[in-house]
């Protein structure tokens, strides 16, 4: 499987906040870094990244990433993204933020996620 298609289904997994299903794509020794300022949050292994994404999409439960453009380059693909958190009902109905996403894939599984934001 080409590292394109790697990241669509991880995303597909990701909007769905489907913690399981993201997790069975990535490496047992998987690495991501938040946005958390100023140089983001790393967390290393499924563990930790397991209790990464929980911590995300309980806060968030409504929230949508939305790939805007996605690259690949060999084993790395870009992905530009804008994260909503508001909904409908909420004073911040309109709240996002843009990144990026910098991911290393190794065969057919995700072995890096390297997140950025703009602001």
């Amino acid at each position: 499987m080409d590292a394109l298609t790697v990241i669509d289904r991880f995303n597909a997994a990701f909007g769905k906040h489907d913690v399981d299903a993201v997790m069975a794509l990535m490496t047992a020794d998987c690495v991501f870094e938040n946005t958390a300022p100023p140089d983001g949050r790393r967390y290393t292994g499924q563990a930790e990244v397991r209790g990464a994404w929980e911590e995300l999409f309980a806060g968030s439960p409504g929230a949508v990433f939305d790939a805007e453009e996605v690259v690949a380059l060999g084993e790395r693909v870009v992905v530009r993204w804008v994260y909503r958190w508001g909904d409908d009902d909420s004073a911040d109905q309109n709240a996002h933020v843009r990144g990026i996403d910098l991911f290393r894939v190794e065969g057919d599984l995700v072995a890096e996620k390297l997140s950025y934001v703009k602001g």
